[in-house]
């Protein structure tokens, strides 16, 4: 859904280093090197980011579609 704001486990912050890791890897760049390049060490941090699929786009069309069935 939306990219976590903090790893689960440690708490570190993450929801900053999304839309980059997203958009490297995205452009053909290996996912361990773009982790290693911003700072996520730790494996708790790695699954966060690594494990993460964007479904908010899929959701966001069952919202729009549900405002057109509630009565007035």
């Amino acid at each position: 859904m939306i990219v976590p704001v903090r790893c689960f486990t440690c708490g570190k912050l993450l929801g900053d280093k999304w839309e980059e890791f997203s958009r490297r890897v995205r452009e053909g760049e290996d996912a361990s090197k773009v982790l290693d390049d911003l700072g996520i060490n730790r494996y708790c941090c790695r699954r966060m980011l690594l494990s993460h699929v964007e479904i908010i786009d899929e959701i966001i069309k069952f919202h729009e579609a549900g405002k057109n069935l509630r009565p007035p």
